[in-house]
């Protein structure tokens, strides 16, 4: 048995209808003033109003000025009013977009600094954050118990994840009910999404016992729920299957960090405007082929018995069950579908795909092998 650590701070609160609880946890924490970080779209349905009614006055504003793959310059607008209508608190109210925003615009807004000076190295983050109440409403990143937000500086495009352990919401609420109105499309690439952090998870290097249970029960409610989340959008039963894989999955990848298929999700979206989850699921069946047949003879048998602990013949027969779901769902599946058809594209899609998370990866990859899986593709 190996030696690890576990640890999540986060209080989690899961359920259907548990929005009502807002104004307990609000009281809970003596929060006097608060900002709403959320999305124009739960704006426009009335969603960021009833919470503001819910929180009997103490959210004051909503702030809804935030990309889809956010950017530094989002989170400095988002600081700027914490900072200087001096909230106490927050609540992120939407997806991974959102919350990762608000994660690091809470910490941002107790400096005097932009966040691009953190985005770089150049400060560190050495004190805890304003507290953050956070809400998901896709089944996907996990962000609300992480401690990780990616942000996108368009100007040098870079897209990467941020992380340290004060970027930590102070409450999760996660209620599958509120993940209802999401489009077919965001559950496909939210639900994907959980899968590429369950099986990076599992496979990475950093992986432990707890985060291994814990990446599998992810990863098998994700095959069993996420299709009929796909095609029958009110299945409360589904949509909380996926919510709870969702934050399953979160508790694995938050202490191992994702992998080589998140790595190459960079590129694809910053470049090629692939959205987050389906950039995730471009690789992911490759590279559980791939790893499934490294040269460490451990690694191969825990791949091996993952897959036929989840129902599968093997590992190859799991990878082909991640490529018809991705089909069946409309997903990209070829370079020339994402839009790499030349030479010169290809070679920087390469060399863009060396984030640090590649580094986790069990099987060392390098500029040709790379390469060649891309190929494959």
């Amino acid at each position: 048995m190996q030696d690890f650590y576990y640890e999540l701070p986060v209080p989690i609160e899961f359920g259907i209808g548990k929005i009502n609880k807002i104004p307990e946890i609000i009281e809970k924490f003596q929060f006097k003033r608060g900002l709403l970080i959320s999305t124009p779209s739960l704006v426009k349905n009335g969603t960021a109003e009833k919470m503001m009614k819910l929180s009997k006055g103490k959210i004051k504003e909503i702030f809804s000025d935030i990309q889809p793959n956010p950017t530094l310059q989002n989170t400095d607008n988002c600081a700027n009013i914490l900072r200087e209508k001096a909230y106490d608190f927050a609540v992120a109210l939407g997806g991974g977009s959102i919350l990762d925003c608000a994660k690091v615009a809470c910490y941002v807004a107790t400096t005097d600094f932009l966040t691009k000076e953190f985005f770089y190295n150049k400060k560190p983050i050495q004190h805890p954050s304003i507290p953050l109440i956070a809400i998901p409403t896709t089944s996907g990143t996990a962000s609300e118990i992480t401690s990780v937000s990616v942000l996108t500086d368009p100007e040098k495009g870079i897209k990467r994840p941020l992380a340290s352990p004060y970027f930590y919401p102070k409450y999760a609420l996660i209620d599958p009910e509120l993940t209802v109105s999401c489009p077919p499309s965001v559950t496909a690439t939210s639900g994907i999404d959980v899968l590429a952090h369950a099986l990076e998870a599992f496979y990475n290097k950093r992986h432990q016992p707890y985060t291994d249970i814990m990446a599998e029960k992810a990863a098998q409610l994700v095959f069993d729920h996420l299709l009929t989340a796909f095609h029958e959008p009110n299945n409360l039963e589904a949509r909380s299957n996926m919510s709870f894989a969702s934050v399953t999955a979160g508790l694995a990848f938050n202490l191992t960090q994702t992998a080589a298929a998140h790595a190459c999700s960079y590129p694809l979206t910053q470049d090629y405007n692939i959205p987050h989850g389906e950039a995730c699921a471009f690789t992911l069946a490759a590279f559980w082929r791939l790893n499934s047949q490294s040269d460490d003879e451990k690694v191969r048998e825990r791949l091996q018995n993952f897959s036929q602990r989840l129902g599968f013949t093997n590992a190859d027969d799991l990878a082909n069950r991640i490529d018809k779901m991705k089909k069946e769902m409309g997903f990209r599946m070829t370079l020339e579908d994402v839009g790499v058809t030349s030479e010169k594209q290809l070679d920087q899609l390469v060399k863009k795909s060396f984030a640090p998370n590649m580094l986790n990866n069990p099987v060392e990859m390098d500029p040709s092998s790379l390469k060649q899986l891309y190929e494959s593709l």
